[in-house]
Protein backbone atom coordinates (compact mmCIF):
# COMPACT_ATOMS: atom_id res chain seq x y z
CA UNK A 1 0.00 0.00 0.00
CA UNK A 2 1.44 3.36 -1.07
CA UNK A 3 1.16 6.20 1.44
CA UNK A 4 -0.92 9.19 0.40
CA UNK A 5 2.15 11.45 0.47
CA UNK A 6 3.74 9.52 -2.38
CA UNK A 7 0.54 9.86 -4.40
CA UNK A 8 0.60 13.62 -3.91
CA UNK A 9 4.28 13.70 -4.79
CA UNK A 10 3.55 11.71 -7.94
CA UNK A 11 0.84 14.18 -8.99
CA UNK A 12 3.22 17.11 -8.42
CA UNK A 13 5.94 15.33 -10.38
CA UNK A 14 3.51 14.70 -13.22
CA UNK A 15 2.61 18.40 -13.35
CA UNK A 16 6.29 19.38 -13.11
CA UNK A 17 7.07 17.27 -16.17
CA UNK A 18 3.91 18.04 -18.17
CA UNK A 19 3.89 21.81 -17.63
CA UNK A 20 7.10 22.59 -19.58
CA UNK A 21 6.71 19.66 -21.96
CA UNK A 22 3.21 20.57 -23.15
CA UNK A 23 4.15 23.85 -24.97
CA UNK A 24 7.15 22.18 -26.60
CA UNK A 25 5.03 19.30 -27.92
CA UNK A 26 2.28 21.71 -29.04
CA UNK A 27 4.83 23.81 -30.92
CA UNK A 28 6.18 20.73 -32.68
CA UNK A 29 2.68 19.55 -33.60
CA UNK A 30 1.77 23.00 -34.95
CA UNK A 31 4.98 22.97 -37.01
CA UNK A 32 4.22 19.56 -38.50
CA UNK A 33 0.62 20.59 -39.34
CA UNK A 34 1.94 23.77 -41.00
CA UNK A 35 0.00 25.96 -38.55
CA UNK A 36 3.15 27.66 -37.32
CA UNK A 37 5.15 29.71 -39.84
CA UNK A 38 8.72 28.65 -40.46
CA UNK A 39 10.54 31.37 -42.38
CA UNK A 40 13.88 32.27 -40.78
CA UNK A 41 15.87 35.14 -42.22
CA UNK A 42 19.10 36.87 -41.16
CA UNK A 43 17.25 39.54 -39.21
CA UNK A 44 15.35 37.00 -37.12
CA UNK A 45 18.46 34.91 -36.50
CA UNK A 46 20.58 37.91 -35.39
CA UNK A 47 21.28 38.55 -31.73
CA UNK A 48 18.91 41.17 -30.35
CA UNK A 49 20.44 43.84 -28.12
CA UNK A 50 17.75 46.52 -27.79
CA UNK A 51 17.85 47.32 -31.49
CA UNK A 52 21.62 47.97 -31.53
CA UNK A 53 23.76 46.18 -34.08
CA UNK A 54 26.09 43.71 -32.40
CA UNK A 55 29.81 44.38 -32.56
CA UNK A 56 32.05 41.36 -32.35
CA UNK A 57 31.09 37.89 -31.18
CA UNK A 58 27.95 37.56 -29.12
CA UNK A 59 29.14 34.57 -27.08
CA UNK A 60 31.70 36.37 -24.91
CA UNK A 61 32.45 35.33 -21.35
CA UNK A 62 31.24 37.56 -18.55
CA UNK A 63 33.34 38.41 -15.56
CA UNK A 64 32.50 36.09 -12.65
CA UNK A 65 32.33 39.09 -10.30
CA UNK A 66 28.94 40.00 -11.78
CA UNK A 67 27.55 36.75 -10.42
CA UNK A 68 29.28 37.09 -7.05
CA UNK A 69 27.91 40.58 -6.50
CA UNK A 70 24.45 39.43 -7.59
CA UNK A 71 24.68 36.53 -5.15
CA UNK A 72 25.65 38.85 -2.30
CA UNK A 73 22.70 41.08 -3.19
CA UNK A 74 20.31 38.13 -3.11
CA UNK A 75 21.64 36.99 0.27
CA UNK A 76 21.08 40.37 1.89
CA UNK A 77 17.76 40.79 0.14
CA UNK A 78 16.60 37.51 1.66
CA UNK A 79 17.86 38.78 5.00
CA UNK A 80 15.44 41.69 4.75
CA UNK A 81 12.69 39.26 3.77
CA UNK A 82 13.29 37.18 6.89
CA UNK A 83 13.64 40.15 9.23
CA UNK A 84 10.38 41.86 8.22
CA UNK A 85 8.03 39.33 9.91
CA UNK A 86 10.29 39.38 12.96
CA UNK A 87 10.11 43.17 13.15
CA UNK A 88 6.32 43.12 12.82
CA UNK A 89 5.87 40.54 15.59
CA UNK A 90 8.64 41.73 17.92
CA UNK A 91 6.23 41.92 20.84
CA UNK A 92 5.01 38.35 20.40
CA UNK A 93 8.38 36.63 20.00
CA UNK A 94 9.84 37.96 23.23
CA UNK A 95 13.46 37.90 24.28
CA UNK A 96 14.15 34.50 22.69
CA UNK A 97 13.02 35.81 19.30
CA UNK A 98 15.19 38.87 19.77
CA UNK A 99 18.30 36.78 20.42
CA UNK A 100 17.50 34.46 17.50
CA UNK A 101 17.26 37.45 15.16
CA UNK A 102 20.44 38.93 16.66
CA UNK A 103 22.25 35.64 15.99
CA UNK A 104 20.93 35.63 12.42
CA UNK A 105 22.16 39.20 11.86
CA UNK A 106 25.52 38.36 13.49
CA UNK A 107 26.06 35.38 11.16
CA UNK A 108 25.25 37.51 8.11
CA UNK A 109 27.44 40.31 9.46
CA UNK A 110 30.31 37.85 9.85
CA UNK A 111 29.76 36.72 6.25
CA UNK A 112 29.79 40.33 5.07
CA UNK A 113 33.01 41.05 6.99
CA UNK A 114 34.61 37.91 5.54
CA UNK A 115 33.60 38.89 2.00
CA UNK A 116 34.88 42.41 2.57
CA UNK A 117 38.20 41.16 3.97
CA UNK A 118 38.71 38.81 1.01
CA UNK A 119 38.06 41.69 -1.43
CA UNK A 120 34.85 40.30 -2.83
CA UNK A 121 33.14 43.67 -2.73
CA UNK A 122 35.87 45.56 -4.60
CA UNK A 123 35.85 45.85 -8.35
CA UNK A 124 39.31 45.37 -9.79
Amino acid sequence: MIPIEFGRLGILLLFAIAFPLLPIVASYVFYRLKLRPQNPNPVKLDTYECGVETIGPSDIQFNARYYLIALAFVIFDVEALFLFPWAVSIGAVGIAGFFAAALFIAILGFGLAYDWAKGGLEWK
